[in-house]
């Protein structure tokens, strides 16, 4: 299975070595084959208003391995304590970015929540295909979801999220579901000053970092939040 392009495709390897991101032999291919199922499964459930194969590429899979880099920098001082470290992705639509960060790191354990059923549905699907096993899907809304219901059950390292809200409803939605030295990373267009300055009073910002996603003219920034510790 390979995404149907109506020109020639964009050069995937060069993007990632732009992006900094090297990934695991063959994971290439299960990219470009997400796009295609993508692609099929848009055309009766309309995942994405995107159609285009090359702004998928683009607008989806570049745009959510961009954060790889920062999130590896984010993660590796939990290594030694969680090698294997737990990510949840709120609101993951088409699995974007959860998906994409479970197949470019097969060694994170990644949890995809959206509570729109086809939406879960296709990342079931997209994860049986693809061959995943460091993936999960649940249909949830992600404030009422607990901890129990998780398989196993877990507190997150990292919680990640793409357009699903401003940072105070992200924060806390998912509070609940985040370990105590836990980050939050929200993926932004332009730096969401008001929405920093609405944060409470217990949540500070760690890093903001502009992304560059090859191909996409647009602001991306990735804002890191994590408890005030001490207060």
């Amino acid at each position: 299975m390979s995404a149907t392009f109506s020109s020639s495709p964009p050069s995937l390897e060069a993007s990632l070595d732009a992006l900094g991101v090297a990934l695991p032999e063959g994971i290439a291919e299960k990219l470009l084959a997400y796009l295609a199922l993508l692609q099929k499964w848009n055309r009766t459930y309309n995942l994405t208003a995107i159609r285009d194969p090359e702004q998928m590429l683009t607008h989806h899979v570049l745009d959510a391995l961009a954060i790889v880099p920062a999130l590896d920098r984010v993660l590796a001082p939990m290594l030694a304590n969680q090698p294997t470290p737990r990510l949840l992705d709120v609101g993951s639509g088409g699995g974007i970015p959860g998906l994409l960060l479970a197949l470019a790191r097969p060694g994170w354990r990644v949890t995809m929540v959206d509570a729109v059923q086809k939406k879960t549905t296709f990342v079931m699907q997209a994860i049986a295909e693809l061959r995943v096993p460091n993936a999960q899907a649940l249909t949830a809304r992600v404030e009422s979801l607990q901890e129990e219901a998780l398989v196993p059950p877990m507190r997150y390292d990292l919680a990640v999220s793409r357009a699903f809200s401003d940072l105070a409803a992200f924060v806390a939605g998912s509070r609940h579901l985040l370990a105590p030295h836990g980050v939050w990373a929200a993926m932004k267009g332009a730096v969401p000053e008001t929405e920093i300055a609405a944060l409470p009073a217990d949540i500070v910002v760690r890093a903001v970092e502009a992304l560059a996603v090859p191909g996409l003219d647009a602001r991306r920034h990735l804002i890191l939040l994590e408890f005030a510790h001490g207060l």
